[in-house]
């Protein structure tokens, strides 16, 4: 005769001999030992899959019964099928959901695992403020849900940098994030795209603003158009081309020559590492005009020219492409007290005199004293 025990899930037989070879204390002792054990809910173990049912998988834990994981208990995103995170032979680790029954099945959950263990890894991500990967699982109001180590997390719309704008177009699409809140109670778990894109951008700048210098040519997309220039980004880093530095020929504004979107290739002036600043010119990549016409002007030389802007104090006449001279209101008439635009207007086609020639200087003065009414208009 033999009794059959349960040690700690496994089988094992206590032949009469073996009882009469030890003492009562000892057989108490390895009695108690037998049956010390017991599954307790929260628990994890270790179990193998052994097989799939209509309702759920059943799995051997070396328990009375085979235990049993309810279809929703495999997984905490959606999944298409059970193949996808287990099969049959898989040795796994389950969380009990509840103990033994009075069949002495327990309920397992594989999902509870990776919760637990998704929860742990997220937390000490977000210590360490660490960057990680997450996939769009679904578009909802006010933002996006997205699935990460087996859990599910929400992305507020404010902290979205994605360029889709439709749900298929986000949907699959893996983005960087970093962690806001983590609440294992709630399970809730809230990220940011926004400070995952400025952190890799800010690295970005720094590599750039370590590789430019004065001097260097470098080609980048306009991002951003505004009055007083556009701004290029560089590769994660906008620079800034002043309207003054467009091109050799006045402009009146960058959206004139510039467009959003366009690829342009232009000189690096300044960098200001620590301000993380950059001052671009696209003139510069173009022939310079006041080196040009040196020998082509001089003091005394009448030209002609078109009127391109009036200012209180005179008109700018542009005299070769790319170069405009000045010419004040005071040498626009003999007669005192006269405004520029009742002499000359904006388009009109002049003669003058070269009062003053620094092509150096970028400066070149003109007068109209001494000329005849008859030579005023050039055409």
């Amino acid at each position: 005769m033999s009794q059959t025990l349960v040690v700690k899930g496994e089988l094992a037989s206590v032949s009469e001999q073996k009882i009469e070879e030890n003492s009562k204390s000892e057989f108490e002792r390895l009695l108690s030992e037998t049956f010390a054990y017991k599954f307790e809910q929260g628990d994890i173990i270790t179990g193998n899959v052994v097989r799939v049912e209509r309702d759920g998988v059943l799995v051997d834990v070396g328990g009375k019964s085979e235990g049993f994981v309810p279809f929703k208990e495999i997984s905490n995103i959606p999944i298409e099928s059970v193949d996808n995170v287990l099969r049959v032979g898989d040795r796994l680790e389950f969380y009990i959901l509840r103990e033994e029954n009075e069949n002495g099945q327990l309920t397992l959950s594989l999902k509870r695992v990776a919760q637990a263990r998704g929860w742990t890894q997220l937390e000490e991500q977000k210590k360490h403020d660490e960057t990680i990967r997450a996939r769009i699982s679904a578009v909802v109001k006010g933002g996006v849900v997205v699935d990460v180590y087996g859990l599910r997390g929400f992305v507020p719309a404010s902290q979205l940098r994605v360029k889709g704008t439709t749900p298929e177009e986000l949907i699959g699409m893996e983005i960087p994030m970093k962690i806001l809140e983590t609440d294992t109670k709630r399970n809730k778990l809230i990220l940011s795209q926004r400070l995952a894109v400025q952190e890799e951008k800010a690295a970005q700048r720094e590599k750039i603003l370590d590789t430019l210098e004065a001097g260097q040519v470098v080609t980048g997309e306009v991002v951003r158009i505004a009055d007083f220039g556009a701004f290029i980004d560089l590769g994660g880093l906008d620079g800034l081309l002043p309207i003054s530095e467009i091109s050799w020929e006045r402009v009146s504004h960058p959206s004139d020559v510039l467009k959003v979107g366009q690829m342009v290739t232009t000189k690096v002036l300044k960098i200001d590492k620590d301000k993380g600043h950059i001052s671009l010119s696209l003139k510069q990549m173009q022939p310079d005009p006041w080196k040009e016409i040196e020998d082509k002007f001089q003091d005394g030389q009448v030209v002609n020219g078109k009127v391109r802007k009036i200012q209180s104090f005179g008109a700018f006449v542009q005299i070769y492409p790319g170069v405009d001279a000045l010419l004040p209101t005071v040498e626009m008439s003999e007669q005192p007290n006269i405004k520029p635009e009742e002499i000359v207007q904006v388009g009109q086609e002049i003669k003058a005199i070269i009062k003053k020639f620094s092509p150096k200087e970028h400066k070149i003065s003109l007068s109209l004293k001494g000329m005849d009414v008859s030579d005023l208009i050039g055409a």
